[in-house]
């Protein structure tokens, strides 16, 4: 049957209306959803660009002006032998005294933390924990690793390994392995350069020997950066710094004297431990060392 004029007129324009408004209604949603998406574009963008604003290493007078941090060092952890003339001295404590005043600082509600932290606190003013503690090792000692870490381990305490590299698996030193574990359990394992040269004799060829190429060797046996540094004799010069800073080396450690005021990143002290202090008189003289704020 033939449809009426009517509807034959009108089944044209019809459709038409039917198409535009199905073609409005696309348009709109896929207006909708571009508007969402880049809605949280702008929402990631914003983000991520608020995570990478630089932050601002505030000045050397502001750092020194923030409470120092205990920093103890160690060398050798061993008994002398027997019928030796060695005693026990500020290079040598025995394990009984280490595990003594590991056990120490743990019930003195002391919290060890690595170089990372004490930089974030001293460059940006980042929080620590109530009672910070540094503990640091000198010198590759294989007691650090089989007595050390191990004594440590006990209270959850992390500590700071500086590698001399040139002795790296010799005889009565860390082997790679025992490096890789100790970065592997949390500790933090930086440089002690070369061959222990003292940094004031520096040239420029020892930027490449003394500072580059150990804190290569400590990336690759350990797969993250090498950041810190121990000085030798905790002796440093302003061209030393120099070197240490084109070596990328962020922040560094002498032992007893004082800081410098221009260079508070770079001559952060620490104690030596002596083995003929008591675990009493140890804890006493680090009160006293850090408290002056120096």
């Amino acid at each position: 049957m033939q449809r009426p004029l009517f509807f034959r007129k009108c089944t044209f324009p019809l459709a038409l209306l039917i198409v535009s408004i199905f073609l409005f209604s696309c348009s709109a949603g896929n207006n909708r959803t571009s508007d969402a998406a880049e809605k949280q574009n702008e929402k990631t963008e914003g983000s991520t660009a608020k995570n990478n604003i630089a932050r601002t290493i505030a000045s050397p007078e502001v750092m020194m002006a923030r409470r120092q941090v205990p920093v103890l060092c160690y060398h050798h952890i061993k008994y002398p032998k027997q019928g030796s003339v060695e005693t026990f001295n500020s290079f040598s404590v025995s394990p009984a005294q280490f595990a003594d005043q590991m056990k120490a600082l743990h019930d003195s509600g002391y919290t060890t933390i690595l170089p990372d932290q004490l930089y974030d606190y001293l460059a940006y003013g980042d929080p620590l924990p109530p009672k910070p503690v540094m503990i640091t090792f000198d010198d590759t000692d294989e007691e650090q690793f089989t007595v050390g870490a191990k004594e440590m381990n006990k209270y959850g305490f992390k500590g700071v390994f500086f590698i001399m590299t040139v002795s790296i698996g010799r005889p009565d030193y860390m082997t790679k392995e025992q490096i890789k574990e100790l970065s592997q359990n949390g500790n933090a394992v930086e440089s002690h350069t070369w061959d222990h040269k003292d940094v004031r004799k520096y040239d420029n060829a020892d930027l490449q020997k003394e500072l580059l190429n150990p804190k290569h060797t400590i990336e690759e046996i350990t797969g993250k950066t090498a950041d810190y540094f121990a000085y030798p004799f905790g002796a440093w010069n302003e061209s030393g710094i120099n070197l240490l800073k084109k070596a990328g080396i962020k922040m560094a450690f002498t032992l007893a004297a004082k800081r410098d005021p221009a260079n508070p990143l770079y001559t952060v002290r620490r104690m030596m431990v002596s083995g003929t202090w008591s675990t009493n008189g140890m804890m006493q003289a680090m009160k006293k060392t850090f408290e002056r704020n120096e």
